[in-house]
Parts: structure tokens; sequence; C-alpha cells
């Protein structure tokens, strides 16, 4: 098996394609060790000091580490892990139904502007998000604003919010004149996280 990396905009992801379908279709992501034990593969690679993220896209891996951990000592224990994941002939989740639903599928009740709404994130802009080993999920459409959240290697990356606010709102907005904004989803444990960053943060800038 030839595992081939590719950057991502995201510094601290990496992705990972192995050649053959991961998930198929869909996606799954992991972030922590409790969420992981759904997958033999995830469960094999959080063993791994120094990951913080696995996300497993159509035919790629995207894995997160912590700003400590370095590449290139973390790639030999990653490829080890796929390989021997691949060559066991194991599942990737141990129950299919803890997959993903498809975010986007086009329900009956669905109004126009929704399914118009996950057509375009579907067919023009999840396609280019999961080049850079991400993905966006719709989390609802109310008053105007679209709802996403965002996974992989775009969680926690700056360029990935600017994207967020402009490439995929503009065009949401120029096709769907009833869009009027996008807003980010984020999880408790990532608001945690960011409180906890801005209170550091007010800290430092209080020292004299």
């Amino acid at each position: 098996m030839f595992i081939q990396t590719e950057q991502t905009p995201n510094a601290e992801s990496l992705k990972f394609i192995p050649g053959v379908p991961v998930l198929g279709k869909g996606t799954a992501e992991f972030l922590d060790v409790r969420s992981s034990m759904k997958s033999p593969l995830a469960k094999q690679l959080f063993q791994i000091d120094g990951i913080v993220g696995v996300f497993f896209g159509p035919d790629f891996i995207t894995i997160s580490k912590d700003s400590v951990a370095e590449w290139q000592l973390l790639k030999p224990d990653i490829y080890a892990a796929i390989m021997d994941y691949f060559a066991s002939g194991q599942p990737i989740m141990y129950d299919e139904n803890d997959l993903a639903a498809i975010d986007t599928a086009i329900h009956p009740d669905d109004s126009e502007e929704v399914q118009m709404i996950k057509e375009l994130l579907d067919t023009r802009i999840r396609p280019s998000i999961q080049e850079d080993g991400g993905d966006i999920e719709y989390c609802g459409f109310e008053n105007g604003i679209v709802k996403l959240k965002l996974k992989g290697s775009c969680r926690g990356c700056d360029s990935a919010v600017v994207t967020l606010k402009n490439g995929i709102e503009n065009m949401l907005m120029h096709y769907i004149p009833e869009v009027e904004g996008v807003e980010q989803v984020i999880d408790e444990n990532e608001a945690v996280a960011l409180q906890e960053f801005d209170k550091l943060e007010k800290k430092l800038g209080e020292k004299p």
C-alpha cells in the first residue's frame, strides 16, 4: 500500500490518501479517545502520542496533531496504523449506524431555499473543501442565516473561517437571494477551549 500525504491550509492537520476508499461516501470525525472507540482505525490512531483529531472522508484521512508534536516523528506510526488497519479487513466503523447521516440529503419537508442550499453545498462547495482535507456540515437555515460546522483540517483553521465568510457566504447569497449570511456553529468543547484562550490572552494583555 502506498499512502500519499498532502498539506492542508492548517499546519496542524495533514491529509493521508491510502489509494483505496475510506468511507466511500459521507464523513466521520473523532475528537477524543472516547469517540474513537466507534472505529478500529480511529482507536489505533488515537494511541499515537500527539494526535488530537481524526477525520475520515470518502477516500482520505485527515489527522490533526497538537502544536508540540512533529509530523516527521508522527508519520511512521500513522503509516503503520493505517496499513495495519487495511490489512486487517476490519470494518471502518464497528456499527454502521454511527456513520454521520448525510446532512445534505434532501428531505420531502425541505423548503425550496433549503434544497438549493444543500445542492450548492454538495456540488460546488464540499468538493473543494474536501480537497483541503476538511468538510462542512449543514446545521440549519433560519432567519436568512445558513448554519455550518467546520470539520477535519478546517476546524480551528483561520483561513477556513475566512473561506466560510467570503467564499461560501458569497456563493450562497449570489444564487439564493433569501440567504443573508453564513454562521459558524461551534461545538461545546471548542467553545470552552476558545473561552480559555481568550482568558489567557486577556491575562497576558493585563501584565505590565
